[in-house]
């Protein structure tokens, strides 16, 4: 799908699979790797909101992957392909095509099930993480997503009847997602993380989540079981909005600042 608004892709390949990526920004910049939603892309989860202009404007190498069976890059309609270490690989596998060592790493949602992956298995590659859209559900699990796969696979929108399915194929079918690809994703994709390995991530973190939002789970809980992270409440916003929030962007870029050094 062409947008005006994006900026250029560029394709590198792991795994088998060719993945699409941005690289904006100041190149002289500390790197940030930002990974998105699920059923969303790096333009839709961090052009859109303004992100990549926000942390541009802070001095950032602003650095976006759209993940295996996402946006511009291949779509395996295999379930075993979307295992989180997988999807963790191939970020690491960006940086390394980058010539980066190490980078600060933001991840919404599923993106930010990737980057604890990222950080538990690739520790030295992270400097610091941000959570955005996922607190206590990344060990506990978000919830029922069994309607959302049959919504994805229904033959349109108006045979789902599952709010939270027809929210999610309203937003693949506005994003013009392969709804087959989704599917698959979202059977392993939800690969939980336990709380001792949660216990094990020692990079500055920042958790941020919706006050409305259904899904993540509270922040404040995943926090406390971490050993360097803080939970901000970002208020009156659900899951999908809470992306875009300024108090979200606010604390990011202050958090950002007092770990340039990490």
């Amino acid at each position: 799908m062409m947008n005006l608004n994006a900026p250029p892709f560029s394709l590198f390949f792991h795994d088998g699979l060719q993945l699409a990526y941005f690289d904006e920004g100041d190149p002289s910049g500390a790197p940030i790797l930002l990974i998105h939603g699920f059923a969303s892309t790096a333009v839709v989860n961090w052009v859109h909101p303004g992100w990549v202009k926000t942390l541009g404007d802070a001095g950032f190498r602003v650095i976006a992957i759209d993940n295996r069976g996402h946006g511009n890059s291949d779509r395996p309609h295999d379930a075993e392909a979307y295992y989180p270490p997988l999807m963790a690989a191939d970020a690491a596998a960006l940086l390394s095509h980058l010539g980066i060592d190490r980078a600060h790493v933001m991840g919404y949602s599923m993106g930010a099930r990737i980057s604890a992956f990222l950080a538990l298995e690739h520790p030295e590659r992270v400097r610091s993480l941000i959570f955005g859209g996922l607190g206590i559900g990344l060990c506990d699990g978000v919830g029922d997503w069994d309607p959302i796969a049959e919504a994805l696979l229904a033959p349109s929108l108006d045979d789902v009847t599952h709010a939270r399915g027809r929210m999610f194929r309203a937003f693949a079918d506005q994003t013009r997602s392969d709804r087959f690809a989704l599917a698959a994703c979202i059977q392993t994709s939800r690969l939980l993380v336990s709380r001792e390995q949660v216990a094990r991530i020692d990079q500055p973190t920042l958790i941020g989540v919706g006050t409305k939002d259904d899904i993540a789970g509270s922040p404040q809980e995943l926090a406390a079981l971490m050993q360097n992270a803080t939970a901000i409440d970002i208020p009156g916003r659900d899951h999908m909005l809470a992306v875009g929030d300024r108090v979200f962007k606010r604390a990011a870029l202050e958090f950002l600042a007092a770990n340039e050094q990490a």
